[in-house]
């Protein structure tokens, strides 16, 4: 789907016409230069990759400077590729929060926050000593029996273990926008976002095709 690169910026909460109070995600979206259109005659897919947020030249490799070089940019932090633009952009356009202007409903993809490594209660919403299952004994946490010793003797792939949590990728679907800022290249959307300040967002536009 069609979308643009952004950076969450915190949240906050607005009153309705009927005086409800609505929690809410405040991002910074766009501006967005577009630094390469793939086709599918050259390269399979058809897509527009975007690019976002400045950065230091120092800190780019040459083939990406030249690659941001042919745009007629600056060295950016960010690039994503995206599917299902209708209009036909060209290099170097620049795409900003005025895109979602006609939207009411729109999707984000961001990277969750980390958690480290967490047990089961945590990671998987295991009951523990309230509800305790066979080959717990009295450790309250734990996960119980991970299968029989005697055949097949071994634990199945899938098995729901401690390990690591939080930091993937997460969508959130159908967020209802509430503002739009083009002064400030601000998106104020209702409900809540994944990711922590200053985390990079996607935001996409599912009314689109």
């Amino acid at each position: 789907m069609p979308g643009l690169i952004g950076k969450k910026i915190g949240m906050t909460s607005v009153n309705d016409e009927n005086g409800n109070n609505i929690p809410c995600t405040v991002l910074e979206v766009g501006p967005c230069v577009i630094t390469q259109i793939k086709t599918k005659e050259k390269d399979g897919y058809a897509a527009v990759q975007l690019a976002y947020g400045d950065k230091k030249e120092k800190n780019t490799s040459k083939a990406m400077l030249g690659h941001f070089k042919k745009a007629n940019t600056t060295a950016k932090r960010k690039v994503v590729e995206l599917r299902g633009f209708v209009k036909h952009w060209k290099i170097g356009d620049v795409i900003t929060v005025d895109y979602f202007k006609d939207d009411v409903w729109l999707d984000v993809r961001a990277k969750s926050k980390g958690k480290g490594f967490q047990g089961v209660v945590k990671r998987h919403n295991f009951a523990g000593v309230n509800d305790a299952t066979h080959g717990q004994h009295n450790r309250n946490r734990a996960p119980g029996s991970l299968g029989a010793s005697s055949f097949p003797s071994r634990v199945f792939k899938g098995m729901k273990m401690a390990g690591q949590t939080g930091n993937s990728t997460v969508k959130i679907l159908n967020l209802r926008k509430v503002k739009v800022i083009p002064e400030q290249n601000l998106l104020i959307l209702k409900g809540s976002v994944p990711g922590s300040k200053g985390s990079y967002v996607v935001v996409e536009s599912p009314d689109r095709i």
